[in-house]
């Protein structure tokens, strides 16, 4: 069996996922339509009082034009981590596949899927009383932080993956924690409206940092483990005739699977909180900027 025929052939279409990603699609289509508070009631969301009255157009901010879009891409990436090849071989054959499926899941999906909300959508959705109190609790960064790392350190503990690789649903528990953590963690750097939990750029910059760190001794823990500690693939129960392909065409051997997802881990998922430092640093100095303008604007009004 070659690459091209895998690839044709090795798409495990899943109906729960199929229809959770439909599910979205129609639950962002929804949030857009739905009329929602007011400006005046958008100031009463932390206090739990909104109004009904639906917000002014052209408020939401640059790059409203974007959002669906964004959110689209990150659907779109969540259906293919999961429906196509990648989940099939990351499954049975190779760690280094099933790396690559969870970086997508955990550093791409959520912040795709967050940057596509718009704050008008997001105060529609904070005019529910049990949304504030979610979003109130579950939005501290002390509190993200920790459970978006530490989901991320617990599931990749031999026991917890190896029993994933054991159980479709302990797998499918497994990939849920994973949104629903990252989502968390990403939230205090990028939530739909700036003042609410969404961190000073400052103290993003160290919240990534240390994210990045984390993520960094994880993968450098994998890189350097031996490939027992997930004995599935050194001995994978080959049903699609796949392992000739993979240890003579690609040369994957164990040892090298190994090291290889450890190093996408390492390196790979620790460019992409390098990008988020980046922007959250340009960010910085655009506030900067703009209160500087503004001190300039003040100073010529009381001239």
């Amino acid at each position: 069996m070659n690459a091209t025929l895998v690839l044709l052939t090795a798409w495990d279409f899943e109906p729960s996922v199929v229809g959770g990603c439909a599910a979205l699609v129609v639950a962002y289509g929804v949030g857009a339509l739905t009329p929602g508070p007011s400006p005046r009631g958008r100031r009463g969301l932390a206090t739990g009082t909104t109004s009904t009255h639906s917000p002014l157009p052209g408020r939401e901010g640059p790059g409203v034009r974007a959002r669906p879009l964004l959110f689209l891409c990150g659907v779109l990436v969540l259906f293919l981590a999961l429906v196509s090849p990648l989940d099939v071989l990351g499954d049975t054959y190779l760690f280094s596949a099933h790396m690559a499926q969870h970086l997508l899941l955990i550093e791409v999906v959520p912040p795709l899927l967050l940057l596509g909300i718009s704050p008008a959508m997001f105060a529609r959705l904070l005019s529910w009383r049990p949304a504030v109190a979610v979003e109130r609790v579950l939005g501290q960064p002390a509190l993200a932080w920790i459970i978006g790392i530490g989901t991320v350190w617990l599931w990749h503990a031999p026991g917890m993956y190896n029993a994933a690789l054991a159980s479709e649903d302990v797998h499918i528990v497994e990939h849920l924690c994973f949104l629903v953590a990252s989502t968390m963690f990403w939230w205090p750097v990028i939530a739909p409206l700036p003042e609410r939990r969404r961190m000073p750029a400052w103290a993003a910059t160290g919240y990534l940092a240390a994210g990045a760190l984390a993520n960094s001794v994880l993968g450098i823990v994998l890189t350097f483990s031996p490939p027992g500690i997930y004995p599935a693939y050194l001995h994978p129960h080959d049903t699609l005739g796949l392992l000739p392909l993979i240890r003579d065409d690609w040369g994957l051997t164990p040892v090298g699977d190994q090291r290889l997802g450890g190093g996408l881990m390492w390196m790979l998922g620790s460019l992409v909180y390098l990008l988020a430092i980046v922007l959250t640093v340009a960010r910085w100095f655009g506030e900067a900027d703009s209160a500087y303008e503004a001190g300039l604007a003040w100073e010529e009004g009381a001239r």
